[in-house]
């Protein structure tokens, strides 16, 4: 099976060489807030030699309600994450949901991520391929993990390689979702580097009526899981007050539990990549 390495900057993201964390609140809430965040996760990842990529969305636009907090918008969003590249030089990972913004975005954005429900859309796919930045496209949670290969054709169409496949679950009944460990080795054979996304693995999509639910107690037992087998990063949105955030609090982590976890995790990585 290739191993195909992904750069970014100084990060090498592939499947046997030690994780990548993606992590940050599920929506930019403020300038300082996201200064806060970023800060506290990059003096977590920093201690402990983590590469780390900033994750926010400027637009939440898949919300249970119509009076669902969508975020920021775009504007705003992107010179947030310019001040926060040029700060503290980290780089950084939002959504893109149709192929107009995608060229916007790559001027400053390092990695664009297709949202899983916009996994298929061809027109999203090329227009982020052509930009020539990373893409990480989350798998639908509809898609069995074989179809993967075809969204890899589409981007490898515009000639940009540099792609990376996340799972997020897949849809199993009223409110819920499982995640099928197997995929992530089959999603692998496509050559290219895995993320696993453990937060969002864990929600219960409309679970609360108006908005989505979640079971963050459940983000570690699947995070060791998927490190066990061997994945290439790990996309975790963390927040210091989840039960208040805005969007997604229900399977977020608790900013002070992320320490503790990454530090587990990368034991069990080292030991499942100790032979690559």
């Amino acid at each position: 099976m290739l191993n195909k390495i992904v750069k970014l900057n100084n990060i090498n993201i592939a499947n046997n060489l030690p994780f990548v964390l993606i992590a940050g609140p599920c929506v930019l809430e403020s300038a300082e807030h996201a200064e806060f965040m970023v800060t506290s996760i990059l003096a977590i990842t920093t201690k402990l030699g983590i590469p780390f990529i900033y994750k926010s969305s400027f637009d939440k636009a898949n919300r249970s309600s119509i009076s669902g907090n969508r975020g920021i918008g775009l504007k705003q969003a992107l010179k947030v994450f310019q001040d926060i590249k040029t700060k503290y030089n980290v780089p950084i990972i939002t959504d893109v949901h149709d192929a107009t913004q995608c060229g916007e975005v790559a001027e400053v954005v390092d990695v664009l991520q297709i949202p899983a429900f916009l996994c298929r859309q061809t027109d999203l796919l090329l227009s982020a391929g052509n930009t020539g930045k990373i893409i990480n496209v989350k798998k639908g949670q509809f898609l069995a993990p074989w179809d993967m290969k075809n969204i890899v054709k589409k981007i490898e169409s515009t000639g940009n390689t540099n792609i990376l496949q996340c799972e997020r679950g897949v849809s199993f009944g009223y409110n819920n979702l499982v995640v099928d460990m197997t995929s992530l080795p089959i999603m692998a054979e496509n050559g290219y580097p895995v993320i696993f996304d453990a937060t969002h693995s864990v929600q219960k999509p409309g679970g609360l009526g108006d908005k989505t639910g979640g079971n963050r107690e459940m983000v570690f037992p699947l995070a060791k899981s998927a490190v066990a087998i061997g994945v290439a990063g790990l996309f975790m949105e963390v927040h210091q007050e989840p039960d208040s955030a805005p969007s997604d609090g229900a399977n977020m982590l608790h900013l002070h539990n992320l320490e503790n976890i990454l530090t587990k995790l990368m034991a069990i990585d080292s030991l499942v990549k100790s032979d690559s």
